[in-house]
């Protein structure tokens, strides 16, 4: 049973043996071209406000410390991390966000390259953060210890919330999905309307989920400087 259920995340789609599934990773590169229309529709304006919202809040995160235009970076993880949630919630898309492999490709090398730029240009600052302020004398081993393991796992918690809350909405719509055939005029109709609501939670959990990843990874880069 439990087989079955998971199946349904398997990149299973290929041609040739050549898979297919990752693809739509990159079906959001469609979108693009309507940037360079003349005459901005309506879904650019949209989406260049909500860049210049992202801009100033990631800016704010960052600080005055940052380096110019840094925030387009957590910008560009928003984008393709809520490119890839919308579009597993529609059928027989692939949902690459909802996998490790693609989750932990894009904080590890995030979480990687804030250690090294930190402890390489401001190690004075990161030895401070292992212990912090008013500590007393003899919790510090301790605190040096629990500090460095919440640190380590930073990656692995990024990557694993984003996948687990995509997994977790995909699996119960599928599960109230296949019970339908089996049941009643009257529960049909009660099962389209939770599922039309679940959808609905799942489009709000796509748009949350892509802005915690990036602030949060915000939020690290600036512990650094």
């Amino acid at each position: 049973m439990m087989t079955n259920l998971f199946s349904v995340f398997d990149p299973s789609t290929n041609i040739m043996n050549l898979s297919l599934n990752w693809l739509s990773t990159f079906l959001g590169l469609m979108i693009l071209p309507l940037i360079y229309w003349m005459i901005p529709s309506r879904h650019n304006v949209i989406w260049f406000s909500v860049i210049k919202t992202l801009h100033n809040e990631f800016k704010t995160l960052i600080g005055p410390t940052g380096h110019n235009g840094s925030s387009f970076i957590f910008i560009a993880l928003f984008s393709l991390i809520l490119f890839n949630n919308f579009l597993g919630l529609f059928p027989y898309i692939f949902t690459s966000s909802s996998h490790l492999s693609m989750t932990l490709a894009l904080a590890m090398p995030l979480w990687f390259s804030f250690m090294i730029y930190g402890w390489i240009n401001h190690t004075q600052h990161m030895f401070a953060h292992l212990v912090p302020q008013g500590t007393p004398a003899a919790l510090m081993p301790f605190m040096v210890c629990i500090e460095t393991i919440s640190n380590v796992i930073r990656p692995g918690t990024l990557a694993v919330r984003l996948a687990a809350n995509m997994i977790a909405g995909h699996l119960l719509l599928t599960l109230l999905g296949n019970t339908g055939p089996s049941l009643t005029i009257s529960l049909l109709s009660l099962l389209m309307f939770a599922q039309i609501a679940l959808l609905t939670l799942e489009s709000a959990v796509a748009m949350i989920q892509a802005y915690v990843f990036a602030v949060l990874a915000t939020l690290y880069s600036s512990e650094v400087n």
